[in-house]
């Protein structure tokens, strides 16, 4: 199998994954667009994937860093963050990460909390209690220490956990 044939199966097989932690890095107009740079880059780096972990992995880390990028590009540009929630093309998977965000309150006030976490936070909690990757694959892809990811997911978590009861004590004094 070539390069391209290759990258091709990657991206059925894990296109989809890639898709939702770009979703959650930098929301849904940007993610589909993101989404093909990931898998143009790891054509064009094909050579430099070393199989020391999964292409799962490095497909994650390649993502991390477009989105990062696009992070950097939108605040040079000033943009407002903001949550759109109105549809955007449809993906040709069974149900769009947009439309299961419109039917469930509660996933869109996740997802809003973690989007003001810092950006190790929701890298961690997106890898690790979203897509469900194990310590290693998450240690791999942000290139830290097995412990780093646990003690980083574990402050995560208390963040998190802090920011939603501050919105709910909020909402309830209103």
């Amino acid at each position: 199998m070539d390069e391209r044939q290759t990258v091709a199966v990657w991206f059925d097989e894990y296109g989809n994954d890639i898709y939702h932690f770009l979703i959650y890095r930098v929301g849904p107009h940007e993610a589909e667009d993101l989404l093909q740079e990931v898998f143009i880059k790891a054509l064009k780096r094909f050579h430099s994937y070393q199989k020391k972990s999964g292409p799962k992995t490095w497909l994650f880390s390649v993502a991390r860093n477009v989105a990062i990028d696009e992070i950097r590009r939108q605040k040079a540009r000033k943009w407002k963050d903001h949550i759109p929630l109105e549809k955007t093309k449809e993906p040709e998977t069974n149900q769009s990460p947009q439309s299961i965000f419109a039917e469930k309150e509660e996933y869109r006030i996740i997802y809003q909390a973690i989007r003001t976490l810092k950006a190790n936070y929701q890298d961690v909690l997106i890898l690790r209690g979203i897509k469900e990757l194990s310590i290693n694959e998450t240690a791999d892809i942000l290139k830290w220490s097995e412990n780093k990811v646990r003690l980083t997911q574990h402050r995560a978590r208390i963040a998190l956990n802090n920011t939603l009861r501050g919105w709910d004590t909020h909402d309830k004094a209103k």
